[in-house]
């Protein structure tokens, strides 16, 4: 008994080590605004309505668990820090859980070293700091469950688990291909065939689910609305892959918004080293050894960088439940090393953590790092240029026109620099382009209108705003431009308007809204 207690008390202090140590790692996203895409949270008017959470049973909600978690949330506080404290919980929870699947599954010390690099790992920043990212960590919370449930052979259990991770985000729609593959390099038992198969028709219907809102939803940037071909963005995956790896293993260079485009040589050649990789892992295949943690890591990869396109060709929270297999991975090959130098790599990765998590506390270091390490993208510079000062967004946005000049947004942004740096005339002609190139835009509309009422035409200024309306009633900005000019209208019924916009619109309209 005093055995049992002893074993027992070690196995707490290593989790509490573990939280302490994923809390120095990760800590100061307390301090982190919102960034980014963690604005839709305010941009959707369901999400802050106390009836909101209706909208979770909606056809093109992908997302429920997720989605119902923001919602809740958001009737009780809407500071960065209360929702970076709830990503830097459901972190906790994870590692607790990693530790104890790991436990189930590799020797201690193996599941020792790989509990660490899952907890620490800058590679888990992004899923960690970004408040967009919760349906990842909800999802791994709920995957990891499923698997500890599935070693504990409450598989049906697993099966209602799995559900929950689906619900959370479909990312996690390739478990039960790591399940089978623990299944077939162990005991190989006919008993698991059926929940196995229910877990892959949830999969498959929750696959099908997401293609079908990503087509039904304007603007998802995934599926059909991605920009880009399933073939094309299975070329870029393997770049993607490798890039993961590399990083895993040299935790420098990251970046909110990396660029993996490459030549296609380059693309085949990445596939072809990971086609070899997964085929001599697949012949040295054993319970829970190297060959089975290169595949596990290989196949949680498959929902998000494989065939079905989406806007980002990489994203470093993709990695996050795969960091599990790889650092297991890890665990196997680092069992041996002396303890002291562990901890050295240890203590490595937790200030290299806290520095990454540092990059995310302000929107001008986040995409001042994202535009110098890739200096061809657009969006590091549109997205810096927002948060910088006039003259140096104009200078930011001139390079974006010359790398795209027929780029609608691009001008749009580059007219509302020129608004901000007092040249109205100058956005005038950029605007003028947006359109033109974007001829439907209602916004584009109402954005020329804007330079015109700052050059004194208030009549074609009102002529826009009223063409703006008429292509989008509900455009709020167009509405409160024409209040300025004392054209007063109710907001169209049907048009939803975020708690910010129904307070504006009871206060005197004293400035116009590009």
């Amino acid at each position: 008994m005093k055995v049992r207690n002893c074993s027992n008390m070690v196995a707490l202090r290593l989790r509490l080590i573990l939280v302490l140590a994923a809390l120095l790692a990760f800590g100061g996203a307390l301090w982190a605004p919102f960034q980014f895409d963690d604005f839709s949270l305010f941009s959707d008017p369901a999400l802050t309505s106390p009836d909101g959470w209706r909208q979770v049973f909606s056809p093109t909600q992908t997302r429920p668990l997720t989605w119902l978690s923001e919602w809740a949330q958001l009737q009780m506080a809407t500071e960065p820090w209360s929702f970076h404290l709830v990503s830097l919980l459901l972190h906790l929870l994870c590692v607790w859980l990693a530790y104890t699947v790991l436990l189930e599954l590799l020797p201690v010390r193996s599941a020792q070293i790989a509990a660490m690099i899952f907890a620490v790992h800058p590679l888990q920043t992004e899923a960690v700091v970004y408040v967009f990212a919760r349906g990842t960590l909800l999802a791994t919370l709920f995957a990891l469950l499923a698997i500890h449930l599935w070693l504990k052979d409450r598989r049906w259990w697993a099966v209602g688990a799995f559900a929950l991770a689906l619900l959370a985000k479909e990312e996690v729609a390739a478990l039960p291909l790591l399940l089978a593959l623990l299944e077939w390099s162990t005991k190989r038992r006919r008993a698991v065939a059926r929940p196995l198969c229910a877990m892959l028709a949830l999969a498959l219907a929750a696959g099908a689910r997401v293609i079908y809102a990503t087509g039904a939803i304007a603007g998802s940037g995934a599926g059909a609305q991605a920009g880009i071909s399933p073939f094309e963005y299975f070329s870029y995956q393997g770049v993607a892959i490798l890039r993961y790896l590399w990083l895993l293993l040299a935790p420098l260079q990251f970046t909110v918004d990396p660029d993996v485009r490459t030549a296609p040589l380059a693309a085949s050649l990445a596939w072809g080293v990971i086609v070899v990789v997964a085929i001599l892992s697949w012949r040295t295949v054993r319970a829970a050894g190297a060959g089975f943690w290169i595949l596990g890591g290989l196949l949680l990869l498959l929902p998000s960088s494989s065939i079905f396109p989406a806007e980002d060709l990489a994203a470093d929270r993709r990695m996050y439940l795969p960091l599990l297999c790889f650092a297991s991975l890890a665990g196997l090959l680092l069992k041996r090393t002396d303890p002291r130098l562990l901890g050295f790599i240890g203590a490595i990765l937790i200030v290299l953590s806290a520095a990454q998590t540092r990059v995310w506390q302000s929107p001008s270091t986040l995409w001042m790092d994202a535009a110098r390490q890739a200096p061809d993208k657009l969006r590091p510079k549109r997205q810096l240029a927002r948060v910088a000062s006039p003259p140096h967004a104009v200078e930011l946005l001139t390079e974006a026109k010359r790398l795209a000049p027929d780029d609608p947004e691009v001008a749009a942004d580059l007219g509302l620099a020129f608004i901000r740096d007092g040249k109205p005339e100058l956005a005038l002609a950029e605007f003028g382009r947006a359109l033109a190139l974007n001829p439907g835009s209602a916004r584009a509309m109402n954005n020329r209108g804007l330079a015109l009422l700052l050059l004194g035409q208030t009549d074609p200024a009102q002529a826009d705003f009223e063409r703006a309306l008429e292509r989008d009633p509900c455009l709020f900005d167009a509405l409160w431009n024409l209040r300025r000019l004392g054209v007063r209208r109710p907001l169209p019924a049907g048009c939803r308007a975020t708690p910010q916009q129904k307070r504006l619109w009871s206060e005197p309209a004293t400035s116009a809204a590009p």
